[in-house]
């Protein structure tokens, strides 16, 4: 159920993109339809980054529920996924492996959506009215370069839904890899830095309030990082060793956060 209506409301997102208005898609519920290129590609990544997390759970033998999936009247039209872990984790390398694998299956749907969706957009000159564009981080950048070369002075791309949702999919990635709380960069960083954890969040959270001078979204995301994940559940081995490949792979999710994040995800102008 929580599927369908995310599958509605991402829907309902993706005809605004396309410039259908809330009135007439209410009236002509067909016009939806044009916003499954958007509402797919969204699911595909979200969905992907969630069943990440739920094989590499079930692989550790954790009791893990199937993605559910949140609606929510936005710009995107959804909240996100998540997924319920009712058991309790083995020790560091089933955290790690649990932390590392939905940002990686996520990123791994998200770029090639945004290599696909990039080379349907085009390119057109910067208009003088107001609007709203996007930050871009350096993965970002780099893909939009292999695709469209240069961009020349005064242009910008105007992202075709696709390209969009593989955006939304960078945003998605680096949110989670936020290292505080029990985000996903929380659980990496409890992994290499057990006994620094708490600090490291509060510090994180602090760093996030600041941050809210670029962009507001921050001071949410700093609220829940300082009121609601500071502290992480001890495992049931809190000793067993990490090994050398999980460890490359946590210190390889921090510069994927640092390739997918921008300091300004949504800008007026």
């Amino acid at each position: 159920m929580m599927f369908v209506l995310t599958l509605l409301s991402t829907l309902f997102a993706g005809a605004l993109q396309r410039g259908v208005a809330p009135e007439i898609a209410f009236s002509h519920p067909a016009l939806l339809l044009t916003g499954l290129p958007f509402s797919l590609t969204l699911l595909l990544i979200l969905g992907a980054h969630e069943m990440g997390h739920y094989v590499a759970s079930r692989r550790w033998g954790v009791d893990a529920s199937l993605p559910y999936f949140l609606p929510a009247p936005s710009l995107l039209g959804t909240f996100g996924a998540v997924i319920r872990i009712r058991g309790g984790i083995v020790n560091r390398n089933a955290l790690m492996d649990v932390a590392v694998s939905g940002p990686l299956a996520g990123l791994a749907a998200a770029v090639p959506a945004l290599v696909i969706g990039l080379m349907m957009s085009r390119l057109a000159p910067v208009g003088g009215s107001l609007g709203i564009g996007l930050g871009t981080p350096l993965l970002f950048d780099g893909l939009a370069w292999l695709v469209h070369g240069p961009i020349p002075r005064g242009h910008t791309i105007v992202l075709h839904p696709v390209a969009f949702a593989g955006w939304c999919g960078l945003l998605v990635t680096a949110l989670n890899l936020i290292p505080a709380g029990q985000l996903d960069g929380g659980h990496v960083v409890y992994t290499l830095l057990g006994r620094w954890h708490a600090r490291i969040s509060l510090a994180v959270g602090l760093v996030l309030l600041a941050m809210g001078y670029w962009w507001p979204g921050w001071i949410l995301w700093s609220v829940i990082v300082l009121l609601l994940g500071r502290r992480h559940p001890r495992l049931m081995d809190e000793w067993e060793p990490l090994t050398r490949k999980r460890r490359f792979w946590g210190f390889a999710c921090m510069i994927i956060l640092i390739c997918t994040f921008t300091l300004a995800p949504v800008q007026l102008f």
